[in-house]
Order: C-alpha cells, then sequence, then structure tokens
C-alpha cells in the first residue's frame, strides 16, 4: 500500500480561502483566492478545487489559475482536450496547467502577477 506523501504547503493555501487583497499602492488591483477540498477525480487528481485570480480597476481577470472546467489546447481537427481541468489565464488566453503542489501553484500564480504588473508599468 503506498501512501501519498502530505503536501503541507496546502494547509497555508486553504487558508488563503475566500481572501481578496489590493496589491498595488493606487488600490487599482487586486488578487482573489478561492481554494476547497474536494474528493480526488479524473478531473481534479490532487483533491483541490481552485481559482486564484488577479483583476483590475474595472474587475476584469488579468490572471488566473484554476480548474473550473475543461481545456483544449490546440486549434482546429486536432484540438486536444484535456482531461484534467487544470489550466491558467493570462489576459485572454487559456493554456493547461500542470499541477505539482499547492506550494507550486501559489508560485507560479505570484510570478504571473507580478509579470502583469511589470508589464503594465504598475511595479518596477
Amino acid at each position: 500500500m503506498s501512501k501519498r506523501k502530505r503536501d503541507h504547503s496546502l494547509d497555508f493555501l486553504l487558508e488563503l480561502d475566500g481572501q481578496i487583497l489590493v496589491i498595488d499602492p493606487a488600490g487599482k488591483h487586486w488578487v482573489k483566492f478561492v481554494v476547497k477540498k474536494v474528493d480526488p477525480s479524473p478531473e481534479r487528481p490532487h483533491g483541490l478545487n481552485y481559482s486564484l485570480t488577479l483583476h483590475d480597476e474595472s474587475g476584469e481577470c488579468l490572471v488566473g489559475f484554476d480548474n473550473a472546467h475543461p481545456v483544449s489546447s490546440g486549434s482546429g481537427p486536432g484540438r486536444k482536450a484535456h482531461k484534467r481541468y487544470d489550466h491558467k489565464h493570462r489576459i485572454r488566453s487559456i493554456k493547461p496547467y500542470e499541477y505539482s503542489d499547492a506550494a507550486s501553484l501559489a508560485t507560479d500564480f505570484w510570478k504571473e502577477v507580478d509579470q502583469v504588473l511589470k508589464e503594465k508599468g504598475i511595479i518596477q
């Protein structure tokens, strides 16, 4: 019998559930966390339902990491549907995301947030 290694960073991520944080000095950009434990399934084998998002002052989502729906890659007849729901949104594009653990998810999310804020000239 193999036992899955406990992801200690998951407790931290679960504590963020429901939090909304303003993240720039002008108060125009904010992040929102929705993180819930669920029964593992083929779509969510890690047993986590999550949405980590960055929004601008109009409420538009600029960055999002979530597993709310299936995502496909490619285009046309050869388009490939992924069984796992993990993916990331960046402005208006959606790409599959390879979930490994809660710490990596949080790190990857904040890297994307920083990159978008730098591109917009919000931070240096």
